[in-house]
């Protein structure tokens, strides 16, 4: 996992999606290290599918946007930081 700083800026809203990771998921990297537009699983990050879920929980319990494991969408929402920030703050602007 690349823990040097991403060349590609986060926005506030990814840093702060960036840093709530970091906190629910217990990582050992910095939230600005996060390159927004990486991978979140695999290669990338390295999340795992019980990381899914708990990232899942992390989005409803603090933006109370659902995010069911039967969404055909998933694979894009959780492709990346930036994503997963996108898909996160147009849920909370059509709320």
């Amino acid at each position: 996992m690349d823990t040097h700083p991403s060349t590609v800026m986060q926005t506030p809203f990814e840093h702060d999606m960036a840093e709530r990771l970091v906190a629910a998921l217990q990582l050992e990297v910095a939230a600005e290290a996060i390159d927004p537009e990486a991978p979140l699983f695999g290669d990338g990050l390295g999340l795992d599918s019980i990381d899914a879920l708990e990232v899942a929980l992390m989005v409803g319990r603090d933006f109370g946007i659902m995010l069911r494991s039967d969404d055909p969408d998933n694979k894009r929402i959780f492709s990346s930081l930036r994503a997963l920030s996108a898909y996160v703050q147009a849920g909370q602007e059509a709320g």
